[in-house]
């Protein structure tokens, strides 16, 4: 059986825009744009700000060691020089389960949180940040778990204790019900607002700010902090901000119909049975440890995160598998973003660009630097950004159409610069902040140099795209979690200050590591 289950992309994309009740007659005629936004926090002209980022977060307090909070101690230090926090999605392992966000989130941040000093009286769905945390949505914030095992496992208790591994992996009998526990906590959740009235009165009260695209959400610290849509964008101190769902544009590819193609898949299909081999042995050693043993709950520990692995190669096998003659991609969402980037390029008050999303298209942490899905987020936002280029023509100067590009997704912290990919994705730093919370992984053995083969070129060459320059990564016996602080400088172009901020534990002892900073 398999644990974990994902929704279809265009099931994704509607059930998102129900839930903010996408171009309602009542939203249009106020001329409002969901998917814009204004941090009003009385500090946004300042050109000279810091922001951090985190990523893969919502896991729980293990035997005897809490690495999210360990962060969110790190985080509390630099808060008061921040700004606001972008999450990079993964907000609650496994499966985003409402039932999580109480002692996965709410109580690791709780200090960030409007009445956190009581963080069991905040309920998921009610939750006000001090401290903005702008999130986009992680692939575990999709996921669900199959009907059979949640009636198997809700209201019988001898076999939750016979499947007490899977609770410990976090599964529980609940799910995200296709993201709309995230949609719960984080997005204007239009859809649960019952009458015309109602309605009516709300847009009128928080979507009051003004934009180039005409009138939208006003989040206020504090007050109101909700955003506009699973993607959306906002400018603060002269950056335009661009989150996005990086869920529903990466499809692989479809399989080649050639003989070549054929044989590919074959070799997926052994290769999925090989996995489901390697989870049924995992889940069997699951279940002979006692999680009430402190070593042994580290065990499980251990096996939790080969199992979360083996889910990820397995789903992303079946998306390839499942690809057929075409790929189903988000193409309303690739549109938005590249009319917005041309328009913020056309405005003179805006001086660089951040984009924000999961999947990483480029990585070298061993999981996921050889996934179907990498490679097909990386040539979705390489044809978003080539046509901008073409777009602006001389405009550029030379500058690459974004600044930076930050993503979670692999479970470690690492820079990384694209080189002359040939395309308009070149020369861009990327930072990857993924190992907030959840176990870190390793980087992979083949290097640093990200080569990639480019199949629709004569001759298929394969060149050099990217190269890494810090990677922050499991290497036993340590096992560093991170996130990173960005300070931004009051300068046309935009400079960068990264400052990578590690909590490490070796053994059962933990401390913090300084890195230098990274400037861009």
């Amino acid at each position: 059986m398999n644990l974990i289950s994902e929704p279809p992309i265009p099931v994704k994309i509607q059930k998102m825009k129900q839930r903010v009740r996408w171009q309602h007659p009542s939203i249009v005629q106020r001329g409002i744009d969901q998917t814009s936004m204004v941090l009003e926090d009385g500090k946004q002209e300042s050109p000279e700000f810091s922001f951090m980022v985190m990523g893969d977060t919502g896991t729980k307090t293990h035997s005897s060691h809490h690495p999210q909070r360990r962060v969110a101690e790190m985080m509390l230090a630099h808060s008061e020089g921040c700004s606001f926090v972008l999450h990079t999605g993964d907000v609650i392992y496994v499966v985003g389960s409402h039932e999580y966000y109480s002692t996965n989130f709410i109580e690791p941040y709780r200090e960030f949180l409007l009445g956190g000093e009581n963080p069991k009286n905040i309920a998921y769905d009610k939750m006000v940040f001090k401290l903005p945390i702008l999130p986009v949505l992680g692939n575990h914030d999709y996921y669900d778990v199959p009907l059979i095992y949640r009636l198997l496992t809700g209201p019988t208790l001898s076999l939750r204790r016979f499947l007490r591994h899977k609770d410990e992996l976090e599964i529980g009998w609940h799910s995200s019900n296709q993201g709309d526990a995230y949609a719960r906590a984080f997005l204007d959740y239009l859809v649960g607002i019952a009458s015309p009235q109602e309605l009516a009165t709300h847009l009128d009260q928080h979507y009051t700010a003004k934009g180039s695209t005409g009138r939208c959400l006003r989040y206020e610290p504090g007050k109101f902090t909700r955003v506009p849509n699973r993607y959306y964008t906002f400018r603060y101190g002269g950056i335009d901000f661009f989150a996005l769902d990086s869920n529903t544009f990466n499809t692989p590819s479809p399989l080649p119909t050639t003989q070549a193609g054929e044989s590919y898949r074959q070799i997926l299909e052994q290769r999925r049975q090989q996995i489901e081999q390697e989870e049924l042995q995992l889940l069997a050693d699951c279940e002979r440890l006692n999680p009430d043993t402190p070593k042994e709950a580290d065990q499980i520990d251990e096996l939790s995160a080969k199992l979360d692995q083996i889910n990820e190669i397995k789903l992303d096998i079946e998306k390839q598998l499942a690809s057929q003659t075409t790929s189903t991609i988000d193409v309303e969402q690739l549109d938005w973003l590249r009319h917005r980037l041309i328009e913020s390029w056309h405005t003179s008050q805006v001086r660089g660009r951040v984009l924000y999303f999961h999947h990483p298209p480029y990585v070298t942490e061993a999981t996921k630097w050889h996934q179907a899905q990498t490679l097909a987020v990386r040539y979705r936002l390489r044809g978003v950004l080539t046509a901008v280029a073409e777009s602006l023509g001389n405009l550029t100067a030379e500058r690459p159409i974004v600044d930076l590009i930050l993503n979670g997704h692999a479970h470690c912290l690492e820079h990384l610069c694209t080189v002359d990919t040939g395309y308009a994705d070149s020369h861009i730093n990327c930072i990857i902040s993924g190992g907030s919370g959840h176990r870190p992984r390793r980087q992979r053995e083949e290097g640093v140099e990200l080569m990639e083969t480019f199949v629709d070129t004569v001759g298929c060459p394969t060149r050099k795209v990217a190269d890494s320059k810090l990677f922050v990564g499991r290497q036993d016996p340590r096992l560093p979690y991170s996130c990173v602080r960005i300070d931004v400088q009051d300068t046309f172009p935009p400079k960068f200050i990264i400052r990578p901020l590690i909590t490490e534990r070796v053994g059962e002892k933990w401390c913090d590591r300084q890195l230098a900073a990274i400037v861009i």
